[in-house]
């Protein structure tokens, strides 16, 4: 990662500043850098964004962390990693997270559901706090879709058993 300042002509300088800033990544090992934007992936962007988050909040000391979807685009162990980095962070501050992953939500010390509805004809939120029977329902529904089976239910198990170990 390099974040890259380049001065502007005293013409163009205005409200935003003198400088224009392009923040560079390589993806992969040996590749060239290359803008953000233009060549990483939803996932990598979100881990990025995770990866930033981490190493500024132990600068800078913030005591709420706000991550919505950190784990887009990933899955399996990659997406344990990540909630598991997340874990890390919420034994010194308080983290939230927006999350569709199982595996990360398996890890959170606390879950709540949040529903989307329609009520008298406009649209509204439902936040639910899960007690610990459906919040294993919960990644079960997560794990299987619609129809959750006795598989899904213990493999949420594992998932909560294993993040507890």
């Amino acid at each position: 990662f390099e974040t890259r300042l380049d001065a502007l002509a005293e013409a163009e300088w205005g409200a935003e500043g003198a400088e224009r800033i392009a923040f560079l990544v390589a993806t992969l090992p040996g590749a060239l850098l290359g803008a953000v934007q233009k060549i990483a992936s939803g996932g990598e962007r979100a881990r990025l964004l995770l990866a930033l988050k981490v190493a500024l909040a132990d600068v800078r000391r913030v005591p709420t962390l706000v991550f919505d979807e950190v784990d887009r685009g990933v899955g399996g162990a990659t997406a344990a990693a990540v909630g598991a980095r997340l874990a890390v962070l919420g034994r010194t501050r308080q983290v939230l997270v927006v999350t569709h992953s199982p595996q990360v939500a398996a890890l959170a010390d606390h879950h709540y559901r949040v529903v989307k509805r329609e009520r008298k004809g406009r649209a509204e939120a439902a936040v639910d706090r899960l007690a610990e029977m459906a919040r294993r329902e919960e990644i079960a529904r997560m794990l299987a879709g619609s129809t959750v089976t006795a598989a899904a239910r213990a493999a949420a198990d594992a998932l909560i058993g294993g993040a507890r170990s």
